[in-house]
């Protein structure tokens, strides 16, 4: 329950490094991209818990020099789903006031 929480005391900076959905799928018997699309849903869920607790700043490990040596068909797919997660992610998080956009600095 947040009112019990001391804010005063949660971390400001939270890092996660994205593993694993692909043998998550596997064990599932899910495609490895089935389970990257879980994966993200996931993230989301944390974005939304990391708001509620106010924690100014997050960062998600999404894809390693070692993703390179996956099959180009997975690699697309990964970069596929970062972009429109991204692109989602910045509209939700201007509606929710995480951040301000000026698109005027945006080349």
């Amino acid at each position: 329950m947040l009112t019990s929480v001391d804010f005063n005391r949660l971390p400001r900076h939270i890092a996660i490094i994205m593993d694993g959905n692909g043998r998550w799928a596997k064990k599932k018997h899910l495609s490895r991209q089935e389970g990257h699309k879980k994966g993200a849903i996931a993230a989301k869920q944390v974005i939304e818990t990391i708001i509620q607790y106010k924690i100014p700043y997050l960062t998600l490990y999404v894809f390693s020099t070692e993703n390179w040596n996956r099959p180009k068909i997975e690699i697309e797919g990964l970069f596929k789903l970062m972009e429109q997660n991204l692109n989602e992610g910045i509209r939700y998080a201007l509606d929710k006031g995480v951040f301000e956009y000026d698109d005027r600095k945006i080349n």
